[in-house]
């Protein structure tokens, strides 16, 4: 009889032992059954093992498929690092069919890339690392720097997957890649059928398909002999899973390359901090066209300004488009002052504080501090501290009043359901059939559009104001990547809503987004991340009192650790969630090893751990 140590997928159990009469390789995907059950599970098989002491249950069915030794490895980092088990771990990856044989075919492209002498440059610096940054201006044509390095990889033998968050795969993408890869191109996101997803994996392991761009699950597909990552719009917050296991995949892509020596770009215009601060890069500040940008400043109390409506009128008479940009889809609400546009700051944090309508308070999230809604905003001390709530939806509705002549249409996910859907209107806008675009963060990935003269920001502050310490860097990176959609050939004028135009101004037109990276490390450092480590912890239950109880139990223990500092702790911001009350507790330390070890040793039923968290 043999002995092995499974991993049951999905489960949040540690590995059990089972035994079986065959011998059975490394990684392979097993069937059995948990504590008498009558439905079995899938497992992983991850070691040999003695024979224990205790009685073990046979493994029931051994299947064709398994992992490889390169998916246990990251598998083992992920359940290690983001505080999960290694079944939750190993639920991400697609699994190898032992059955299907991999041949290395020479593949002939459809299509040359020529670069210009400063895309050149970059690919120059992008090729003498092994993992680098490419921080390139909006429209400076990094997709062919991408094109010619992903040709190089291939032409070697090797397979490449090229991530994007999921709202940047349009179809226009796709074309680009297929006009130059053919049928040795797969995307792969959530809205991929079943049957398309089997048809690309049985693919890519019989050596049809050599390069993936997708999605952060992209990163988990079965790679036969991957030479080449590239993470684009590598800022973007979509790279985190908000589900266990939480991890970031563009985190994980830099561990990847480091640990199996793969060649890994990383690329926006407004790169992550983090990113910025640990990867050597390569500024690309030409663009491809000759562009340039008026930036306008509206300050007003309106939805939106009789100024700003005059700007879309005139850009509608000389036949241009209008983009007009929301930070959410639907009623997003913010606590900000009508008269100087500033939020209530936490006094120990230096972020701004949430509204708790219950308890008629103000609270940080970050430290727990509370104070009552102030009669007057701290800031100016004469402006009124109000709720204030705008959605795509009202202001299609305004601007449909406003215009009824023309057509006014809405670009975020209430109405973009499917792929038939985004494409047609991608379509109708690219051909001119639209006059006012309106939509959310969807509106800034990777769209070209070339009629777009004007691009309209609204409730930007809202951002600036969150109660994150990455507010600033969200906000202006946003509002970076929505200008961009306005001019890219040409002259494009941008107009931004805001009461906070100094800051705004400052790094739009006076510095950059180069000295913003810079003057926000100073601002972060012994503080935030990329000098310290942090971690939510989240619990959960239907049972309010017993979850407030073990919170209490949690933060006392974690006060107890030297290297660990509870920043704060209390009610989630969303409090109850499908029947379910809600807390969290904000840690952070320099040391990660002690973290990590504190963050394992917290046994609980109720709990969920994002590590390196977002919020």
């Amino acid at each position: 009889m043999n002995f092995y140590e499974v991993a049951i997928l999905k489960s949040p159990l540690e590995n059990l032992t089972y035994q079986s009469e065959n011998l059975i390789e490394i990684g392979t995907l097993v069937e059995v059954t948990l504590a008498n059950r009558k439905n079995s599970n899938q497992a992983i098989i991850i070691k040999k093992v003695e024979k224990p002491e205790f009685k073990c249950s046979d493994i029931l069915k051994i299947t064709d498929f398994c992992c490889s030794s390169f998916m246990l490895e990251v598998a083992d980092f992920i359940s290690k690092y983001y505080v999960c088990s290694m079944g939750q771990s190993l639920t991400i990856f697609q699994f190898f069919n032992k059955n299907i044989e991999y041949e290395n075919k020479i593949i002939e492209f459809k299509k040359e890339i020529n670069l210009s002498s400063f895309q050149q440059e970059a690919k120059d610096f992008l090729d003498s690392k092994k993992q680098a940054l490419l921080f390139a201006k909006t429209g400076a044509g990094k997709t062919e720097i991408y094109i010619k390095t992903i040709k190089e990889v291939i032409t070697n033998g090797k397979q490449a997957v090229f991530l994007m968050p999921e709202i940047s795969l349009t179809p226009q993408m796709q074309k680009r890649l297929e006009e130059v890869f053919g049928k040795t191109i797969a995307i792969w996101h959530s809205k991929v059928s079943v049957k398309k997803r089997r048809e690309i994996l049985e693919n890519l392991q019989n050596g049809e398909i050599k390069l993936i761009a997708g999605a952060r699950s992209a990163l988990f597909l079965p790679y036969k002999d991957l030479g080449l990552i590239i993470v684009d719009e590598e800022h973007d917050d979509s790279y985190k899973s908000d589900s266990t296991p939480r991890y970031n995949a563009k985190d994980l892509a830099i561990f990847i390359a480091k640990k199996f020596d793969i060649k890994l770009i990383l690329g926006s215009a407004t790169p992550s901090i983090n990113s910025f601060h640990k990867i050597p890069y390569f500024e690309l500040d030409r663009t491809f066209y000759e562009t340039k940008k008026s930036y306008i400043f509206e300050n007003t109390s309106q939805k939106i300004s009789q100024n700003t409506l005059l700007k879309i009128e005139n850009t509608i008479k000389s036949n241009h488009q209008t983009i007009v940009f929301l930070p959410t889809r639907a009623n997003f609400k913010h606590q900000i002052c009508f008269d100087c546009g500033k939020s209530v700051e936490c006094p120990f944090c230096s972020v701004s504080m949430s509204l708790h309508k219950n308890d008629l308070a103000l609270k940080c999230h970050y430290c727990g501090f509370t104070q009552k809604i102030p009669e007057f905003c701290p800031s100016c001390k004469t402006g009124i501290i109000k709720n204030h709530r705008v959605g795509t939806a009202e202001i299609e509705e305004l601007l449909k009043n406003e215009f009824p002549k023309n057509i006014i249409k809405r670009f975020d996910t209430d109405t973009i359901k499917n792929e038939r859907i985004l494409k047609t209107i991608l379509d109708e806008f690219n051909d001119n059939k639209i006059d006012v675009l309106v939509g959310t963060q969807m509106l800034s990935k990777g769209h070209d559009y070339h009629n777009v003269k004007l691009a309209v920001i609204l409730g930007i502050d809202c951002l600036l104001n969150m109660n994150s310490y990455k507010a600033r860097e969200k906000a202006l990176s946003l509002l970076i990547q929505i200008a961009g959609r306005s001019g890219r050939n040409g002259f494009g004028e941008v107009v931004i809503e805001t009461k906070n135009e100094e800051f705004f101004k400052h790094y739009l037109e006076e510095a950059s987004y180069l000295d913003f990276l810079k003057d926000e490390l100073e601002f972060r450092k012994d503080l935030y991340p990329p000098f310290v480590k942090l971690a939510r912890v989240i619990l959960s239950s239907t049972n309010g009192l017993k979850v407030k109880e073990e919170l209490g139990e949690i933060v006392k223990y974690l006060k107890s650790i030297n290297e660990i500092e509870v920043v704060g702790f209390g009610e989630c911001a969303i409090f109850k969630i499908a029947n379910k009350y809600r807390y969290e507790i904000l840690i952070r330390s320099k040391n990660s090893k002690e973290l990590l070890r504190s963050l394992h040793s917290i046994k609980s039923s109720h709990i969920s751990i994002d590590m390196d968290t977002i919020y």
